[in-house]
């Protein structure tokens, strides 16, 4: 007699409240890409879409925040999640809404503060960012801004790498338990800076010539709750996702006629 197999285990459980990505190379789709990748199951809150290639972001829709906060709340009442990742939240009642309830999950929360898409477009409402500054961060684990989200919630411009402390101080004042400011923008090789308020740890990789990056910072983000939900503590989960970052963007493809995806399926190839 033929016996069924065991059931099967789930793997960890990762959840990403964020934007559409109609081009597939951020938001949304990077993210559940990502997790895939890294061996945990990716779960999505859409929180707004857009209508994007690799020119540029043509447009964007919020979703209204009852349609957020009832995606969140039949998710996490009945998966759960090991970890959660945020990314584009483009308006108050969004980010209001997000944060709220994300102050009641016990899980370890990644912020990525998204304010500007990769061509320069804007994803966050002006009007919002003192929602991101005094809700969201306070409830994030890690968050991860780079170069102009730091300005933009703090002030402090960054022009090298002995800015990294000052700008990670800062972000750090607004109540995450980390911060990781993400130096890929400044010259010479590429820094980011991992601090918690008192331990700072550096992390460098090789500057690649490639031009195809779209999706790194989301990629980033959503790599480091995959680490954290599958044991990591968050200095080796920065590690590991900077290292899955890293050949990433070396595998990034052409797509369209602008800015090409990294290639979130680099280990498969």
């Amino acid at each position: 007699m033929t016996q069924n197999p065991a059931p099967a285990q789930a793997p960890p459980l990762v959840l990403t409240v964020a934007g559409s990505d109609s081009g597939g190379g951020a938001g949304i789709q990077a993210d559940l890409k990502t997790m895939l990748a890294l061996g945990v199951h990716g779960m999505s809150v859409i929180a707004a879409v857009t209508a994007q290639n690799s020119l540029g972001v043509q447009g964007y829709w919020e979703l209204p925040p009852e349609a957020v906060r009832a995606q969140l709340d039949s998710v996490l009442s009945d998966i759960g999640a090991h970890a959660v990742k945020t990314g584009m939240l483009a308006s108050t009642p969004l980010v209001e809404t997000v944060a709220e309830v994300l102050a009641t999950v016990d899980a370890p929360v990644i912020v990525d503060p998204v304010g500007v898409s990769k061509h320069g477009d804007t994803l966050l409402a002006a009007e919002a960012v003192e929602a991101v500054r005094t809700r969201l961060l306070p409830v994030a684990t890690v968050a991860t801004p780079n170069l102009w989200e730091v300005e933009q919630l703090t002030g402090v411009k960054v022009v090298d790498e002995s800015g990294l402390r000052e700008a990670a101080e800062a972000v750090k004042a607004l109540g995450p338990a980390w911060v990781l400011i993400k130096g890929g923008h400044l010259p010479g090789e590429p820094a980011d800076l991992l601090f918690d308020g008192t331990t700072e740890h550096r992390f460098t990789g090789p500057r690649h010539d490639n031009r195809h990056t779209h999706g790194t910072g989301c990629t980033l983000a959503s790599a480091i709750a995959s680490h954290l939900a599958l044991g990591a503590d968050v200095p080796t989960a920065v590690a590991r996702a900077k290292e899955y970052v890293t050949g990433a963007i070396a595998a990034g493809f052409p797509l369209g006629g602008g800015i090409g995806p990294v290639d979130h399926g680099w280990r498969l190839r």
